[in-house]
């Protein structure tokens, strides 16, 4: 009974914190707006429009979806899409940087470690701003690479595009893939790197026989740290995708905020947190499946 009293209080926090909102988000999902009155009558209307079929057909990159209201399917396979070629961005990214630290670095790691911290001393909006800067029609890419002669015209396409939005996502999360990875190289038993270079093993065989497999649970947990933050960020696509940028997470405020439907918005949401979960189900089970791969080696 000690230990589920020491609990308790952190248990309370996460129950007033996370699990009542999304209770309360999972039955707003089932009540309908109508103006500015909020039915509470239970109902799956919400749902029932967002996977209803239609005979007529919206094609997106060459898909028919035959939904009558394909707009929120659309977006969030649209946002999983970008969310993962950003995680795939970053993960090579960061994957050198924790080597380095956890390898190269003798002494003073906990220098390195905060050094990656510093990018989280300004904030978030203000690290968007700086790239939206960097990247429109007079800004510092444009005027550097006119500067040099490469263009002769500002280019358009940095910015407010799909593109945009996922640079600057895999940049603002680099750093939190870091420190997984970082933790995961740490812990590494280095007599079994000892081992196989006195068996012949050359730099490259150690690290794809040992160092990347071992590895493997942290760079798992970098993906999942960045991926699922991603899918539902709205504050990067408002400020730097413009239209073409758009993601879910924009949808889910724009019906809370611009077209009061809370109920709506609250569906949508609900669906792309079922979405999210299962893809971190997957990352899960990997992890184990890599643990145990590694047991068996």
């Amino acid at each position: 009974m000690a230990g589920y009293g020491l609990l308790s209080p952190a248990l309370l926090i996460m129950v007033a914190m996370l699990a009542l909102p999304i209770a309360a988000l999972v039955l707003l999902s089932f009540w309908r707006q109508s103006g500015y009155t909020l039915d509470t009558t239970l109902t799956g209307a919400n749902y029932a429009r967002i996977f209803g079929l239609s005979d007529s057909p919206t094609v997106w990159m060459g898909i028919p979806f035959y939904l009558a209201y394909p707009v929120p399917v659309i977006l969030l396979i649209k946002s999983l899409m970008m969310s993962l070629t950003a995680t795939v961005t970053v993960i090579p990214l960061a994957y050198p940087m924790a080597y380095f630290i956890a390898f190269r670095v003798r002494s003073g790691k906990s220098i390195w470690i905060l050094l990656l911290t510093i990018p989280f001393w300004t904030s978030y909006l203000l690290r968007v701003f700086a790239w939206k800067i960097m990247l429109g029609y007079t800004g510092a890419i444009n005027s550097g690479l006119m500067a040099l002669g490469i263009i002769h015209h500002p280019l358009d396409a940095l910015l407010y595009n799909s593109g945009a939005v996922t640079v600057v996502l895999a940049h603002s999360w680099v750093s939190f893939a870091v420190l997984p990875i970082y933790v995961s190289l740490e812990k590494i038993d280095r007599s079994l790197l000892e081992a196989a270079s006195d068996l012949g093993d050359t730099r490259w065989q150690r690290f794809r026989r040992i160092t990347l497999p071992l590895s493997m649970p942290g760079v798992i947990a970098a993906a999942l740290m960045v991926f699922i933050p991603t899918v539902g960020d709205y504050v990067t696509p408002t400020l730097i995708g413009g239209s073409g940028g758009s993601m879910v997470g924009n949808l889910i405020q724009d019906l809370f905020m611009k077209r009061n439907n809370a109920p709506m918005g609250a569906a949508v949401a609900i669906v792309m947190m079922a979405v999210i979960a299962l893809i971190a189900l997957l990352f899960v089970w990997l992890t184990g499946y890599h643990k145990m791969r590694a047991r068996r080696r």
